[in-house]
């Protein structure tokens, strides 16, 4: 055994002998301080390493090496008795004042599409709709050709689709397809339903459009449903929701799974109808699109058009989201900016 060995095997012995005796976090410090420090005699032996012969190095290193981690486990160890003798101190000679208040805990906020979800839940909820979940990744049958969109149609320009690697698998492009799964599931019993959720449309991102949005979805389906009754409650969401004032208009439209289709618009609630930027000088404001189910979608749902009719809309949440908070930018509402979040 060389010089240096028998140094730090004395070393060892005189530190666990010197750890025996530590009492308190101070004197701990002061040992760790002396024997695995930067000038103790293990670590200065470290760095005299490149000193030493080639055939020296190996046996030095394994030496100097198998101190270090003795002498860190002795630490570990000591360092847990020493916490916990000094918390078992600190029991005794504290007292505890139970009648002081705690931490306060910083509340939460709900998002502002949350809040306007579940205010859409509320208002459709008095009018006995029910919420229907439907998947955010869908059939391209589900998608399109059930809702009177086959592969030649020319309205599956309308939607920018994100296509999977399975040619009939999509993310939808709207909550449309829930309808023909409310009614196989509700069939042959009536249909009131709200059907919320995320869609997908590749999209160019500005300050109106996002990738991802959230629609809901209305279907109500039973015998004798006119247009008289899709024209009731929409007016009736759209004061409750933004001002018992709002007007509404419906504007002719076409939507290849419903029939007549119609453009649901609200009287501009920054201008009064006025005409003003946020509304492009008319006045209105476009909400979403609406009308009676096309005859071929309920035959897709299981209904006989020659008994049953429905009506449906379709209404983006962050739309709305946007005009019931005055928010100018839709962009704002996903992009975590907390000083943004907790204006609500």
């Amino acid at each position: 055994m060389s010089d240096i060995e028998t140094e730090l095997q004395t070393e060892q012995e005189a530190a666990l002998e010197a750890l025996e005796a530590v009492q308190g976090v101070e004197a701990l410090d002061a040992w760790k301080k002396t024997y695995l420090g930067k000038s103790s005699l293990v670590m200065t032996t470290f760095g005299k390493m490149g000193s030493f012969s080639k055939e020296e190095r190996p046996f030095l290193g394994k030496a100097v090496n198998a101190v270090k981690v003795a002498l860190e486990s002795a630490l570990a160890t000591k360092e847990e008795s020493v916490k916990s003798d000094s918390l078992i101190s600190a029991m005794a000679s504290e007292k505890l004042d139970v009648t002081l208040p705690g931490q306060p805990i910083r509340r939460g906020r709900l998002h502002p599409i949350n809040l306007s979800m579940r205010e859409i839940y509320r208002i459709f909820g008095d009018m006995g709709f029910q919420v229907y979940s439907s998947p955010e990744v869908e059939t391209d049958d589900m998608n399109f050709t059930y809702l009177n969109i086959p592969p030649y149609h020319p309205a599956r320009d309308m939607w920018d689709t994100f296509y999977t690697e399975d040619e009939n698998v999509v993310l939808r492009t709207h909550t449309s397809p829930g309808q023909i799964r409310a009614m196989h599931e509700y069939y042959p019993n009536p249909v009131r339903v709200i059907l919320p959720g995320a869609c997908m449309r590749y999209e160019q991102q500005d300050q109106s459009h996002e990738i991802e949005f959230m629609q809901f979805e209305l279907l109500v389906v039973d015998k004798g449903i006119t247009f008289a009754d899709l024209k009731g409650t929409m007016e009736d969401f759209t004061r409750r929701m933004f001002s018992e004032d709002a007007i509404i208009r419906f504007r002719p439209s076409h939507f290849p799974f419903t029939e007549p289709s119609a453009e649901l618009d609200m009287s501009c609630i920054f201008c009064g109808g006025q005409g003003c930027g946020v509304c492009h000088g008319t006045g209105w404001i476009e909400l979403g699109g609406c009308g009676m189910v096309h005859p071929r979608v309920l035959e897709n749902g299981g209904y006989d058009p020659e008994v049953y009719s429905g009506f449906a809309a379709g209404v983006g949440v962050d739309r709305t989201t946007l005009l019931r908070y005055r928010i100018n930018d839709i962009r704002y509402l996903r992009n975590n900016d907390v000083r943004f979040l907790e204006q609500f």
